[in-house]
């Protein structure tokens, strides 16, 4: 559980087969230089970049297809198309689909055929405004995409077994539909009367950005008909109950047996993930793991069907930290076997290969996210990645030579690559893919410190062209999560905006982020406004001791957790001469029951936790001038966070006319700021209140905001 959901060197300055936006503008820049302008010196070009996610393998490896994210004609939200990139490097990338409402969720047949979701038209039906999204199948020897599955709440996540080609995908139901026409009775009920209410029995009753319920997801399955045929769909999950509120699935390769995470109610309020085996055939449910000290999910199924791989997590208390391994879960019954036990890495994601020999799996890792090879029969662990890249969507080729996946950094938007499936610590080859790789404003660089109780502290520092010649004033700027790590690319949470701006950026890891071991996230825990505090002072110590950093002029700023210790920092140092805080937590009182998992938190904020590190508890304290940021729609740090600290600023401020502090707040949008030209304005408007007070220009309200 997170309050952020998941962030390495100089840029390149020639192509590395990655590709490269080509820049020879060289007028003036925000920055007040005349060095060549790229996409993140104007917030337009920027929301225009192309963006990159998903990737899928086909059968006989021959083929790899992702999903590109670009602006639609308006220029006010993103449209996915699917593009087809190929595994040996020798061919251009190739473009699939066109859908006008965009397509994701790309899964192979064992012939080879592409499946996808999309909620476009099918011309063979009379058209529905919404369109619930469908199934859709594109041949794999050509011809047009056509719907092979659709039921009236959509269809998602499709997972295709290797062997027998049976699909499974979730699906919205209502809780007393049986059939999809029932269940399109009674949403046609719903419409007509205009009712939106929700009667709910458990908890939770919302998620993220959205309301839970009043469908919930079912777990369908069904064979794909070799003529123009559709799907008959088998419900798996007849009465799930809130089972598969955000879980996933995997089925074995002869298509006999599912494994989903599967999430049972506990006394209070709470409930606990474990894992299920579903027989397709007879619809059948039977436990794999349950263990009420452990969460369950993530499940992987070994080659042979015979064995899922696991992460496990250990349920936090209030002076014990989570803590995640790899488990082997038998899946005809037995003892659930650690995998690599002595590895102090949290794994994140994995894939096995083909023989079932070994597990290609990712962590973070001081500052990365490499890949490793984990051995199933003693659990060795070799890294396979010796660059600074943070690597996802793996896929594995039918032969076990190579990995596929998506690398990202720090300094560098995801993008396809090859590796060796055996080799330790190699350099990624770059595959042609559908996008380019946008030259940087700046360079990248390390800053390392020394905590307070002696434990090794490292940051990232992006930097202007020009800082060694012209200090630049530095923005510190936290990580969400808590449990996470500046360890790759972020869309949302892009330092290289500021570094145009001419801002020397400080992404910092202090305690409580990934990637260190586990006794670095136990210094933090359940004491967010200590270690993690006092590490983040002495990396901004060190910044601010270089000399191509102006140490005269630094603002600090955070989202989610970031802003719980932005907010947290205004009451404890007046340092920084500006502070940005989007999505924070200031009261923890409260906080706690009124977040979308309240039983989470409240294992870590007990009475005591609450009262030592409540940011509002130092409201007296802040003479920093502070940009508020929410959205209405976060349900993980609920709009209350953001008004109880608006008013705890603005009540003590004597004179209305000398009011430093400013709140931009958006009715329609959630925990992140998604819209294209939502997150515009944000930019701009955080670009102008750190402007004011670090550099004296007078404050300029964005266009769209008078």
């Amino acid at each position: 559980m997170h309050l952020c959901a998941s962030v390495t060197r100089t840029a390149p300055a020639a192509c590395d087969g990655l590709g490269m936006v080509d820049v020879t503008d060289a007028t003036e820049n925000p920055a007040g230089d005349t060095a060549p302008r790229t996409p993140f010196h104007d917030l337009q070009d920027y929301v225009a970049l192309p963006r990159l996610g998903g990737l899928a393998l086909s059968p006989d490896g021959s083929r790899l297809v992702t999903a590109v994210s670009t602006l639609n004609p308006e220029r006010t939200r993103y449209l996915t198309a699917l593009w087809e990139v190929d595994p040996t490097g020798d061919r251009p990338a190739r473009r699939l689909t066109r859908g006008a409402t965009g397509e994701q969720g790309a899964a192979f047949t064992p012939d080879g055929d592409l499946l996808f979701v999309s909620a476009r038209p099918d011309p063979d039906e009379k058209p529905k405004d919404p369109a619930p999204a469908a199934l859709w199948l594109l041949p794999a020897g050509g011809g047009e995409a056509r719907v092979v599955g659709s039921r009236p709440g959509g269809v998602g996540a499709p997972v295709v077994a290797e062997q027998a080609g049976t699909v499974v995908v979730t699906s919205m139901t209502l809780p007393g539909a049986v059939t999809g026409e029932d269940d399109h009775q009674r949403r046609t009920a719903r419409t007509d009367k205009e009712v939106s209410a929700i009667l709910h029995s458990g908890y939770p009753v919302r998620f993220w950005d959205h309301d839970l319920g009043p469908d919930r997801p079912r777990l369908l399955a069904g064979s794909v008909p070799a003529d123009e045929g559709v799907v008959e769909w088998a419900d798996l999950t007849p009465d799930p109950g809130a089972a598969l509120l955000e879980t996933s699935a995997d089925i074995t390769p002869d298509g006999t047996t599912v494994v989903a995470g599967w999430r049972v109610a506990e006394p209070h309020g709470s409930s606990r993930g474990t894992l299920v085996a579903i027989d397709v055939a007879l619809g059948e449910r039977r436990t794999l793991a349950d263990d009420p000290d452990f969460e369950f999910s993530g499940a992987r199924i070994s080659p042979d069907g015979r064995t899922a791989a696991v992460i496990r997590e250990r349920r936090s208390a209030p002076t014990e930290a989570p803590r995640i391994d790899l488990v082997l879960v038998p899946l005809a019954g037995g003892e659930t076997r650690e995998l690599a036990p002595g590895w102090d890495r949290w794994p994140a994601a994995m894939r096995w290969t083909p023989d079932g020999s070994a597990l290609i799996v990712v962590a973070d890792d001081n500052g990365r996210s490499p890949l490793f090879r984990v051995t199933v029969a003693d659990g060795t662990v070799t890294r396979l990645t010796g660059d600074d890249g943070a690597y996802t969507d793996l896929q594995v080729s039918p032969d076990g030579r190579y990995v596929y996946a998506l690398r990202g950094a720090v300094d560098a938007p995801p993008a396809p690559v090859r590796l060796d499936a055996h080799a330790p610590d190699q350099q990624p080859r770059p595959l042609p893919g559908p996008t380019q790789r946008p030259a940087l404003p700046g360079t990248l660089a390390e800053v390392t410190a020394t905590a307070e109780d002696d434990a090794p502290l490292r940051a990232w520092l992006a930097l202007p062209e020009n800082a060694a010649d012209e200090p630049a004033p530095l923005l510190l700027w936290v990580h969400g999560g808590p449990l996470g790590s500046w360890n790759t690319w972020q869309w949302r949470w892009n330092p290289w905006l500021m570094v145009a701006r001419g801002y020397a950026v400080l992404l910092p890891d202090p305690a409580l982020s990934t990637g260190y071991g586990q006794a670095f996230i136990d210094r933090g825990w359940g004491e967010w406004g200590r270690a993690p505090y006092t590490d983040l002072m002495a990396l901004t110590d060190a910044a601010q001791a270089r000399p191509d950093v102006d140490v005269t002029r630094t603002a600090a700023m955070g989202g989610s957790f970031g802003g719980y210790m932005a907010n947290w920092v205004a009451g404890h140092t007046d340092r920084f001469a500006a502070i940005v805080t989007h999505a924070g937590l200031w009261a923890l009182d409260q906080f706690g029951p009124t977040t979308d998992a309240a039983y989470y938190w409240l294992r870590e904020m007990t009475a005591e936790m609450t009262a030592a590190n409540s940011p509002h508890a130092h409201a007296d304290a802040i003479t920093t001038p502070m940009l508020v940021i929410h959205g209405d729609k976060d349900y993980r740090v609920p709009i209350g966070e953001a008004l109880r600290l608006w008013w705890d600023l603005v009540s003590r401020q004597q004179d209305p006319e000398d009011q430093p502090h400013r709140f931009l707040y958006f009715p329609d949008e959630n925990h992140w700021i998604l819209a294209p030209q939502h997150a515009v304005v944000w930019y701009e408007t955080v670009t102008a209140f750190l402007d004011h007070h670090l550099l004296g220009k007078d404050f300029v309200v964005p266009d769209l905001l008078r």
